[in-house]
């Protein structure tokens, strides 16, 4: 055969080749279930609550690694969101309230999912992942998708007073909790778990690997969860915190007036709620994690009954914490403790489970880990670090600081401290707090002025993150 005619014919097959074997590389490639929790801070028995039901995530905990120090960068949804899935820190103008968005505050930026979709995988938003799930639509191999036509209220009476209320005004609701006799599929999460199990059995028959996002919507108030949820709890039995009033020394700039719970009926426009009605508002919470869990749980179950644990990298992380009456504070919104740290677990293909690890991680460290997990190269702009060799070997060199941020609050933790300090428009200091978590692991006494050497050392710290994060 002549020179022209067999040249044609080898490069056909070369090509042939090359497509096989990256079909073949794409296939050995783990699959990634990504599920995100809305609101919800380590009020999980596997991080020492025991008084939770949560025996989904417990499990998932035991066959995987438990990041016991994982906080986030920005204690509200949209932000926290744009920062973990842009892999950037937040700064005064970027990633600022709930209603960010990635694409708009850093564009032109790879954000996770498109990272994975760029290098093989099939990428799929369920529930709530970015804020707004037009956010980055092209990082998505579908459409996002969310539950529609659902309500809030399975109770006649508590949906049509939420209905009055709007009527009166966008940001007027129902009540705060509801505990309905219904089935688990009445409620958002229901039905995000039952798509969830759906999009698995159909991603399994595809050839490439996939990358499904998950975002449960509770314990997102309002607390509404199906009866059998609270009935796990003994509603006498639920306590107000120990520090439920402001720190000693605190700033007047750390405490806020709980604004989002101020929306829904049965709570005053001010001033603090009655005990009872606290009482209420924790036992929802508790019921709410514990339907999510449930909701986890199917998750878990299907993978197993797929056959799909095996090669595929399961991760369960919220996106901020919660405040339930620490220092007055309902809601996340501040830069202590209780709204910064998130639950973080990570399942991974080869890597022993039931492991836990204390070192300091931040949000944005999820992006760069994720990939190098999974085999994919690190975008050049990510300001996070990945974990995966800590999550081999719990001694591996790694920071010594996780650092976030809230309005005009920049904070950073450490293994023993976290110093806060809150600026005006113009960087010019206002206040400062500092907490050692050594001997006040509550956060119940502000010694910045007592201690002004480690003060000033943290502030130090603070400020060198703050100028790389401005970049």
């Amino acid at each position: 055969m002549m020179l022209h005619r067999i040249l044609p014919l080898l490069l056909v097959s070369l090509l042939a080749t090359e497509r096989l074997t990256g079909q073949s590389h794409a296939a050995e490639r783990p699959n990634v279930l990504f599920i995100a929790v809305d609101d919800l801070r380590p009020e999980l028995a596997c991080y020492g609550k025991q008084h939770m039901h949560s025996p989904n995530i417990d499990r998932l905990a035991e066959s995987g690694v438990l990041f016991e120090r994982a906080y986030c960068m920005v204690p509200t949804c949209g932000a926290s969101r744009a920062s973990l899935m842009t892999g950037i820190r937040p700064a005064r103008k970027r990633f600022v309230s709930y209603l960010a968005w990635a694409e708009k505050d850093a564009p032109g930026i790879t954000t996770f999912n498109t990272q994975f979709k760029k290098n093989g995988y099939y990428t799929v938003s369920l529930g709530k992942i970015f804020h707004h799930p037009q956010d980055n639509a092209a990082g998505w191999s579908e459409p996002a998708w969310r539950p529609k036509g659902g309500r809030w209220y399975r109770r006649p009476e508590n949906h049509e007073l939420h209905v009055k209320r709007q009527k009166q005004g966008r940001r007027k609701r129902g009540p705060a909790w509801e505990s309905a006799d219904v089935p688990d599929n009445a409620y958002a999460d229901g039905l995000l778990a039952e798509r969830a199990i759906a999009d698995l059995q159909r991603l399994k028959a595809r050839k490439e690997p996939f990358f499904l996002a998950v975002g449960f919507f509770k314990p997102h108030l309002p607390f509404v969860a199906p009866k059998k949820y609270w009935d796990l709890y003994d509603h006498e039995k639920i306590q107000l915190p120990g520090n439920y009033h402001p720190p000693k020394n605190a700033p007047k700039e750390s405490i806020h007036s709980s604004g989002e719970l101020r929306a829904y009926a049965g709570i005053p426009a001010k001033g603090p709620v009655s005990d009872e009605t606290a009482r209420n508002l924790i036992h929802g919470y508790y019921a709410c994690v514990s339907y999510t869990d449930a909701q986890i749980g199917k998750l878990l179950d299907e993978l197993d009954r797929l056959k799909l644990s095996d090669n595929t990298i399961v991760v369960l992380w919220g996106d901020h914490g919660w405040n339930l009456g620490e220092h007055t504070l309902w809601c996340k919104h501040s830069c202590y403790e209780t709204s910064m740290q998130i639950p973080l677990i990570v399942r991974a293909p080869g890597i022993a489970g039931g492991g836990r690890r204390a070192a300091l991680i931040e949000s944005i460290d999820l992006y760069p880990s994720l990939c190098e997990l999974a085999g994919l190269p690190l975008p050049k702009h990510l300001q996070g670090r990945s974990f995966a060799a800590l999550m081999n070997d719990p001694q591996a060199e790694w920071k010594q600081a996780a650092v976030g941020r809230f309005k005009n609050g920049d904070t950073i933790r450490t293994d023993t401290f976290r110093f806060t300090e809150y600026t005006n428009a113009k960087g010019r200091l206002i206040s400062q707090m500092l907490y050692d978590h050594a001997v006040d692991p509550g956060e119940n006494v502000n010694v910045a002025e007592l201690r002004k050497r480690d003060t000033a050392e943290l502030a130090k710290q603070l400020h060198a993150t703050k100028g790389r994060a401005a970049k």
